[in-house]
C-alpha cells in the first residue's frame, strides 16, 4: 500500500503539528472536504475534533484509563488517516510509543495517501506502530480487543456502533461523530425516529438535545453487551456532533441504563417541574416563575404528539470533569502547534502559523471552564433567557456567570454554538441574577 497514489504528491499542508500531502490546499473556513477525488479526503472543519481527540487520548493515558501496556487503537473510517497520524505525531513520546494504531477504510487510494504521508513525514523516535488495513469497519473491528475506537462516518454512526462496542477491551474509550445533524436536531423528524428512536424540539437547545440522543443511543447499544458508558466530552462543532465515552464491563448495565435516560420538556408545567425536582433532576426552587425547560425521568408519562418534548435522551452528565479540565488552551497549543521557521516544508508564513494557533485555541475554548459545571442541571441559552423574561436584552454571559458565583453557586461558560452557560443555581436565583443585570422592558 506504499505505492504512490493517484494525484501524488499534491501539495504540502499541515494541521496541528502534523504535516501531510493533499491533492488541494484546504480553503480557509470551508466546512467540506478539501479535496474529494484522487483518493484524498480532508475535511478542515473536523480539525478541532482531531485536536480534542489528541488531548483526550493523552488524558486517558495519564489518568490510567487505558492501563499501562500497549494501547490498541482503531481509526475505523480513516480516509487519509489524519486523525491517527496526529495521535502518533502529537502525543508526547512516552505516550505515542505505546500506540498500536490501525487505520481502516474501504478506499485503498485514501489509505495509500495515509501511508505515503506517514513515510514521507515520519514521526521522530519511532513513536508507536501505524498500519493501514483495507476493509469494512464492522468486520475489521472484531479482529482485536481495542482500547480506543474512533468512528467518524459520513452521516449516521448507528450502523457501526454495535460491532465497535463489542470490540472494546473491558475498559475502553469510544469516540463517535455524527454528521446527520438535520436528523439529530429534529429538522428531519422521520430519519431521527428511524435511526435513533427519538424526537427533538428544534429550539436553541436542539444541538444539546441531539448530543444527548446520541449518548442515549450509545448507552443502549453498550447495555446490550453488559457495558455501561461514562461520557467524557460531548461537543457540537460546526456541521457535526461528537461524543466520547468510556465503556465499562458491568453486570446489570442493561437494567441500569434507563436510570440515565429521560425527557427534556420545554415550557414545563408546575406538575412537570415538581416531578423534575422530586427526581433530583432540578434544584429546589419557587414555582412562581417556571423555568424554560426541565428534565424528566423516562418513567414520567409524556404525550407522543407533545411538541414540547425531546427524547428519549441522556439526562445525566454529558462529560467528565477531569477529561474536560485537561483541555486548556495552553496545553492544546503546547501539544498541537509548532513555531514558525524559515523554509517551512509546507511553505507556511508566520501569519499561517498564527492562524493555526488560533484554530487550535478555539477548538478548546471554554471547555476547561465548563468542566466544573458539566453536571449542572441548567444549560441556558442567554438570548432565549431575555425573551423568556421580557427584559431589554440578554445579559452578558460572563457577567451572569460571575453574578451567580457571587451568590454562592457554580456557573461557567460553555463550548457551544450559541452563547450559553451552565449552572447549578435554582431557577429563582437565576432570575434574580438576570434581573440585577438587565431590568425588565
Amino acid at each position: 500500500m506504499s505505492d504512490e497514489p493517484v494525484g501524488w504528491p499534491g501539495v504540502v499542508h499541515r494541521e496541528g503539528r502534523t504535516v501531510m500531502r493533499v491533492a488541494e490546499r484546504p480553503v480557509e473556513g470551508s466546512r467540506g472536504p478539501a479535496a474529494k477525488g484522487g483518493g484524498t479526503f480532508l475535511n478542515p472543519a473536523m480539525s478541532g475534533s482531531r485536536t480534542r481527540s489528541v488531548l483526550l487520548l493523552q488524558h486517558a493515558i495519564e489518568s490510567g484509563m487505558l492501563g499501562d501496556g500497549a494501547i490498541y487503537a482503531l481509526d475505523g473510517l480513516a480516509a487519509t488517516g489524519v486523525r491517527a497520524r496526529r495521535w502518533i505525531n502529537e502525543l508526547p513520546q512516552e505516550s505515542a510509543d505505546r500506540l498500536d494504531v490501525v487505520m481502516g477504510d474501504l478506499d485503498e487510494e485514501s489509505l495509500s495517501w495515509a501511508m505515503n504521508n506517514h513515510l514521507d513525514f515520519p514521526p521522530s523516535h519511532g513513536r508507536g506502530k501505524l498500519r493501514a488495513v483495507k476493509g469494512d469497519l464492522r468486520a475489521m473491528v472484531l479482529n482485536h480487543g481495542r482500547h480506543w475506537v474512533d468512528i467518524d462516518p459520513y452521516g449516521s454512526p448507528v450502523p457501526f456502533l454495535d460491532t465497535a462496542v463489542q470490540s472494546l477491551a473491558r475498559g475502553g474509550v469510544i469516540e463517535v461523530s455524527a454528521t446527520d445533524t438535520a436528523a439529530l436536531t429534529g429538522s428531519s423528524k422521520d430519519p431521527l425516529l428511524r435511526r435513533y428512536g427519538a424526537r427533538v424540539r428544534t429550539d436553541g437547545l436542539a444541538h444539546d438535545s441531539a448530543l444527548r440522543v446520541l449518548l442515549a443511543t450509545l448507552a443502549r447499544t453498550a447495555a446490550k453487551h453488559d457495558r455501561a458508558i461514562v461520557p467524557l466530552i460531548s461537543i457540537w462543532d460546526s456541521h457535526h456532533l461528537r461524543v466520547s465515552a468510556r465503556t465499562i464491563k458491568k453486570k446489570g448495565a442493561a437494567s441500569e441504563v434507563e436510570d440515565n435516560l429521560g425527557w427534556r420538556v420545554n415550557s414545563p408545567s408546575v406538575d412537570e417541574v415538581s416531578s423534575s425536582i422530586r427526581s433530583g433532576l432540578h434544584p429546589e426552587t419557587s414555582l412562581e416563575k417556571l423555568p424554560m425547560d426541565c428534565m424528566l425521568p423516562l418513567s414520567h408519562p409524556v404525550m407522543r404528539g407533545d411538541s414540547r418534548v425531546s427524547g428519549p435522551l441522556w439526562i445525566s452528565s454529558m462529560g467528565d470533569q477531569g477529561a474536560m479540565a485537561s483541555m486548556t488552551e495552553e496545553r492544546a497549543l503546547a501539544m498541537c502547534t509548532d513555531s514558525y521557521g524559515e523554509g517551512d516544508v509546507a511553505g507556511w508564513s508566520e501569519a499561517d502559523f498564527e492562524r493555526e494557533s488560533r484554530r487550535v485555541s478555539r477548538s478548546v475554548k471554554n471547555i476547561h471552564e465548563e468542566s466544573g459545571v458539566i453536571d449542572s442541571p441548567h444549560h441556558i441559552i442567554v438570548d432565549d433567557l431575555s425573551s423568556w423574561l421580557e427584559i431589554q436584552g440578554p445579559p452578558s454571559p460572563r457577567s451572569l456567570v460571575e453574578c451567580l458565583k457571587e451568590r454562592g453557586f457554580r456557573a461557567g461558560l460553555t463550548h457551544y454554538g450559541k452563547p450559553s452557560i451552565r449552572t447549578d443555581a435554582p431557577w429563582d436565583e437565576i432570575l434574580e441574577a438576570t434581573m440585577s443585570l438587565q431590568p425588565p422592558m
